[in-house]
């Protein structure tokens, strides 16, 4: 089969692959790579006697794992489902000759959130007695409760220690997996709506940030933006500090870096093939010049994690090495060794050599001839000074390897910034004036400030300020646009809703200029500062959550815009009447039920809907600590009061989450599965509404019910954009054809 074929294959499946596990990867590649196993048993980065385990471990089907997103509420109920229902279910099944095994949580993953098996996604995907079991991951999926992701690739967001408060930049952002849980993390406490941090999430290839986009979304944060930049080029912006510009620092920062990727051989058996010194060598540069960006752009006392899913000490100790020496002590590097209990790692190592990828070993910069120059470089080697190189302890960094707990391979390093860069303090602000701290980075970082830029800058320097001129490419975003206090749409949204004095009206946005808006987003105060002071400066894919859409209907009954279940959360505290308290009973009959009469609902619901006026409402359901059989998260809902029935608004996959989190077992006709676009969009249309068939079994019988609204059904809305417009495709593609895949780094992985 041709590398195009594999793509194609791969693509076509990827819609519905949730796990990684084993037997993925291509049959004809084989698994052998002698250059490979000759340069690490050279650098002794494997325990003594354990080589040949490594090697084994490493051409083992990597284990799938999934992770419960952990800043909902729901995520206990989840939990709850998982291991009282779905992981009893499958545990010690026999299929094909393999014995499944019970899932067993991640030991040093908080609060039994994260899990991993020994099953296939083959066997998942095909087995009939794990069909609910798997339909059950794909729903969950996507409607942002499980993410699927591989075990190492969620530390480096433990490791930086994230606060509802902190500023973050997640520099090379796609496919979004760790830029999720920096979210989560921020939304810790759900009775806070709008966190005073945010998660600011950027990567260079513009196709890929929509994936991030399609990532992010799922979780319906106000705090999220994704930008579309060179990370190590990435502006600096300004914010409006107590009305003067003032420079936005971040508190956190995470540097997951593009690599070699030798590390993930367990899951992308490609590079088993494509493996080769030469990789890291040509990567070194840019790996240095995004973290010397990252650092200057990340605040006093503020933390960075380096991380790679490389083993190579060129890609990984050299780079921490060469940027501790850059900061002349503004850096060091965190001991965070006692922050994951339960996590197997190897100290950092303080020595490592260079070989070509012709099998030629360097040793010191000083052997190079000056013809490897342009491709070696001194940043590439470790300190000579032996003091120095003490002082860095470069122990404290870590790297996993894959036989010790059967994961894939990862380096990761925490970095503490104890005081301004040196070059900021060092060169003055144009004009004169002395530069204060990491005051305009954008200007000062210097192209031949230190013996090591000078000698090329463009290898491993610190990045110059970009062109005045800001390159786009890419789909031509739509502008956002910030409503004012006294905007006419207010006027009916405030009364018919009843919304409480302190809602924030700045924070709306909208997407046009012209004409009628048809949605309203909203953003945290935090955001909307940086979006409204840094406009010229940033390319902005997409940021805010939607709280409202235009409904024409509406206009009868006395707003022409009803609510969006993807907002309520952040809505719902300020909206003071429309709202329902349903028990759940009345869910369960809103769920599977597409326009229930009023008089289907329990007596005090239904005295409540009676006395209200027809439009949108809020559908809420408060837990009863004293019947622990019940849900004990809150649930609200979107919904419709109409003449004499009653609707909810909650996309399918939601839908299907709601009822299991209420013990209705959920499952959907086979041929609901497997969506793909086609080439007419009445074809589209047509297979998008047979995705919509569901079947609900009670115990005491079957309904069968349609269980979405069209208007809030987001895959099939974006299959009628694949179909009319090749910009909109193109945009789309890395979502369609990716999946959920959550740790590729080239973009060939994604995009075809």
């Amino acid at each position: 089969m041709g590398k195009r074929s594999r793509q194609r294959q791969k693509n076509n499946q990827s819609c519905t692959i949730i796990f990684q596990g084993w037997g993925a990867g291509y049959a004809d590649i084989v698994k052998e790579n002698k250059l490979f196993e000759h340069y690490y048993k050279e650098q002794g980065l494997v325990p003594e006697g354990e080589f040949d385990e490594f090697m084994e471990a490493m051409r083992e089907p990597l284990p799938a794992t999934i992770r419960i997103t952990g800043y909902k509420s729901h995520a206990k109920e989840i939990l709850h489902c998982l291991k009282d229902k779905y992981f009893k279910d499958i545990q010690e099944l026999d299929i094909d000759g393999q014995k499944i095994e019970a899932p067993q949580p991640l030991s040093w993953y908080p609060d039994e959130q994260a899990w991993h098996t020994n099953m296939s996604r083959k066997i998942i995907r095909k087995s009939p007695l794990l069909e609910k079991f798997h339909q059950f991951l794909v729903s969950e999926t996507e409607s942002g409760n499980i993410s699927r992701q591989e075990a190492v690739s969620m530390i480096p967001p433990l490791l930086l220690k994230i606060e509802p408060h902190h500023k973050i930049l997640d520099m090379c952002a796609a496919p979004g997996s760790k830029t999720a849980q920096l979210i989560e993390m921020l939304h810790a406490d759900m009775e806070v709506p709008f966190p005073e941090g945010f998660v600011i999430a950027n990567d260079v290839d513009n196709k890929r940030c929509y994936l991030l986009v399609h990532q992010a979304k799922r979780l319906n944060s106000p705090c999220i933006m994704v930008v579309n930049h060179d990370a190590s080029c990435i502006p600096t912006l300004q914010i409006n500090s107590d009305g003067k510009k003032d420079i936005l620092f971040y508190d956190r920062i995470l540097c997951d870096v593009p690599c070699s990727g030798d590390g993930t051989m367990r899951k992308n058996i490609d590079v088993w093939k494509k493996w080769t010194t030469s990789n890291s060598l040509h990567l070194h540069g840019l790996q240095l010049r995004i973290a010397v960006r990252g650092v200057e752009q990340l605040a006093v006392g503020g933390r960075m994690v380096y991380s790679t899913c490389s083993l190579n000490p060129i890609e990984d100790e050299a780079v921490i090495a060469a940027l501790l020496e850059k900061s002349e002590g503004a850096l060091e590097l965190a001991d965070s060794s006692a922050d994951l209990p339960g996590l197997k790692w190897m100290p950092g190592v303080t020595s490592w050599k260079l070989m070509t990828k012709e099998g030629q070993w360097y040793s010191d910069w000083s052997e190079v001839p000056t013809s490897r120059h342009t491709q070696i470089r001194p940043t590439m080697f470790p300190p000579k000074d032996e003091q120095k190189l003490a002082s860095m302890h470069l122990e404290r960094c870590m790297r996993i390897l894959p036989h010790h707990q059967n994961t894939g391979g990862f380096f990761v390093a925490v970095l503490v910034k104890k005081a301004p860069m040196p070059w900021n303090k060092r060169y003055p602000k144009r004009g004169g004036t002395e530069a204060k701290g990491d005051e305009d980075v954008e200007e000062q970082a210097p192209k031949g400030a230190s013996a090591a830029q000078e000698a090329g800058a463009k290898q491993d320097g610190v990045c110059g300020p970009p062109s005045k001129k800001m390159r786009l490419f890419g789909y031509k975003e739509d502008p956002f646009v910030f409503l004012t206090e006294d905007d006419p749409v207010f006027t009916t949204i405030q009364s018919f809703y009843n919304l409480s004095p302190d809602f924030p009206k700045l924070n709306v946005l909208t997407r046009t200029h012209e004409g009628k808006k048809r949605h309203l987003y909203m953003v945290s105060k935090e955001l909307r500062n940086v979006l409204l002071n840094n406009s010229e400066r940033m390319k902005v894919i997409n940021t805010g959550v939607k709280v409202w859409s235009r409904n024409s209907d509406g206009e009868e009954f006395g707003c022409a815009f009803r609510l969006a279940q993807e907002g309520i959360y952040t809505l719902q505290p300020y909206i003071r009447s429309r709202m329902i308290t349903v028990s759940v009973e009345d869910i369960k009959v809103l769920l599977t039920q597409e326009n229930p009469f009023l008089s289907k609902l329990e007596d005090d619901a239904h005295a409540q809907a009676k006395n209200m006026g027809m439009g949108s409402i809020v559908l809420k359901y408060i837990p009863n600590p004293n019947n622990p059989a019940e849900p004990q998260c809150p649930i609200q809902l979107c919904g419709w009061r109409g003449k004499t029935s009653i609707r909810a608004f909650v996309p399918r996959n939601e839908r299907f989450h709601y009822l299991r989190m209420l013990g209705v077992e959920v499952f959907r006709d086979k041929q609901g599965l497997g969506l793909k676009p086609r080439d007419g969009a009445k074809d589209a249309e047509e297979e998008g509404a047979a995705d919509n068939e569901v079947e609900v079994d009670f115990e005491n019988g079957d309904e069968n019910t349609s269980s979405e609204p069209k208007t809030d059904n987001s895959k099939h809305e974006m299959i009628k954009l694949w179909n009319s417009c090749p910009l909109q495709r193109t945009k789309m593609h890395c979502w369609v054809s990716g999946g959920y895949d959550a740790d590729y780094r080239s973009k060939e992985d994604v995009i075809t």
